[in-house]
């Protein structure tokens, strides 16, 4: 991912985000007439070449974001090859047989827009935030590179140093960076997802033109991706331009998503990182748990509820107890990210307030985790989850991003339009008993693996 102008901005949205389908969906609440509104309404069609359109108007400026999502990742890669999908969105901005390296990039900028791009291990999307008048130049462009990328080695070597200097400045001079890709590769014992989606160093390193070239011949085809705009748009008037633009361009005869499955988690582990470079301890708690295409029945939404009740701010459960009440941690909560193609995880994580014992944090947790296995949590709690959720994402549809990357998100792991619009209804029919039900069958301690990120002197 290329880091944007507007930083800051954009890693909060990622923040929200890294959260899967999350509480900004909870939009579609009732009209005042008391009807059903819509979370994002969108139209969708699909060209005779296999490429999803889908459509979001929003009206609120007079902008469009424009995007292509396609549906390969990091844990698509072949073995030998890490960092490979990740390597090639960079090189997507290398030019094509009619656009100079980095001209694209230019007319963007001429046009006063703003782009990038971003990978992770089920899918990779470039997009561009323009005035609604230009959508039909970024769609010019964007289908180019679908179909005409041009690479050489002139073009291919300094960018490989350009990746490796990213994973140095990210991971390799970063203890939570490092950590994080120790967590991964201790939680999945077989599946991809413990590969970093940057790739390993020594990998990287040999990735080469031809293999760029392969990968993207291979996956990179109209009826691999999904074109979704937003904004101040006409559907009509976007289809019109998809079939001018996108509907020429051959379908491809990618290969079916084949992924390795995880074996069964017989044993708890541990990770442990020191660093001098670490102000104060933390740690954090992850448990393998189903995504949303994996899990059954309603699990993944009674998932979403507990994470809610057990993280969701100031009033959750875990930071009203040990940060409040017990006044032992700085921050402790818990996430869950459902939106994977195949895996996920149920995370806990806390710090202890400065010069504090992350053993007590430690030890504070795992008894809520007890306490949670013990007695669940209460029908009042998930009545009270489900309407912050729906509080906290009143006005999720004003930032104009929101609605094409969950909808790219979902797409690209096995979800659906009509799921999506359904998320509110699911997540409201969620009851006491589904939560306990779906926690005891995810919080398994052979499952776990504990982190520690811990300070170490320099002496």
């Amino acid at each position: 991912m290329r880091i944007p102008r507007d930083t800051k901005a954009f890693l909060s949205l990622c923040r929200l985000l890294a959260f899967g389908l999350p509480v900004l969906l909870s939009i579609a609440v009732l009209r005042p007439d008391g009807a059903e509104a819509k979370v994002f309404d969108p139209v969708s069609f699909t060209l005779d070449n296999g490429l999803q359109v889908v459509v979001v108007v929003n009206r609120r400026a007079p902008i469009v974001y424009h995007s292509v999502w396609y549906r390969v990742g990091a844990a698509d890669e072949a073995a030998g090859e890490s960092g490979l999908a990740h390597f090639l969105e960079h090189l997507m901005f290398k030019g094509t047989e009619s656009l100079a390296p980095g001209e694209f990039s230019e007319i963007i900028a001429a046009n006063g827009g703003r782009e990038n791009a971003f990978t992770s291990w089920d899918y990779t999307a470039y997009f561009q935030t323009v005035a609604a008048d230009r959508l039909e130049t970024m769609m010019k462009h964007e289908a180019d590179r679908m179909a005409n990328l041009v690479l050489s080695d002139a073009v291919v070597d300094p960018e490989r140093d350009v990746v490796r200097e990213e994973r140095r400045s990210r991971i390799d001079n970063e203890p939570r960076g490092q950590l994080g890709e120790l967590i991964r590769a201790t939680q999945f014992l077989n599946h991809p997802y413990r590969i970093p989606i940057i790739g390993w160093d020594h990998e990287i390193e040999e990735l080469s033109t031809e293999a760029a070239l392969r990968f993207y011949k291979r996956w990179y085809a109209p009826n691999n991706a999904i074109l979704i705009v937003a904004g101040d748009v006409d559907p009509q008037e976007v289809r019109e331009l998809a079939e001018t633009y996108y509907g020429p361009i051959a379908a491809g005869d990618f290969p079916p998503r084949e992924r390795v499955a995880e074996p069964p988690q017989n044993a708890a582990r541990e990770v442990i990182l020191r660093s001098p470079r670490v102000r104060e301890a933390s740690l954090s708690i992850s448990y393998l748990a189903p995504s949303y295409r994996q899990a059954e029945d309603d699990d993944a939404y009674a998932l979403q509820v507990l994470s809610e009740i057990l993280g969701g701010g100031a009033t959750s459960r875990l930071y009203s107890r040990l940060v409040v009440d017990q006044g032992i941690a700085a921050s402790a909560g818990a996430s869950y990210r459902p939106m994977a193609y195949d895996y996920t995880t149920f995370d806990f994580y806390g710090a202890p307030r400065p010069g504090g014992d992350v053993e007590a944090v430690e030890d504070a947790l795992r008894k809520q985790i007890a306490l949670l296995l013990e007695e669940g949590v209460s029908a009042e709690e998930v009545e009270a989850a489900k309407k912050r959720m729906v509080a906290s994402a009143v006005f999720a549809r004003d930032n104009l991003s929101t609605a094409p990357r969950i909808i790219g998100m979902a797409l690209t792991t096995g979800g659906s339009l009509e799921a999506i619009e359904a998320w509110p209804e699911r997540i409201g029919a969620v009851t006491a008993e589904e939560v306990n039900a779906a926690l005891k069958k995810v919080l398994r301690e052979e499952q776990s693996v504990t982190a520690y990120l811990l300070p170490k002197p320099t002496t």
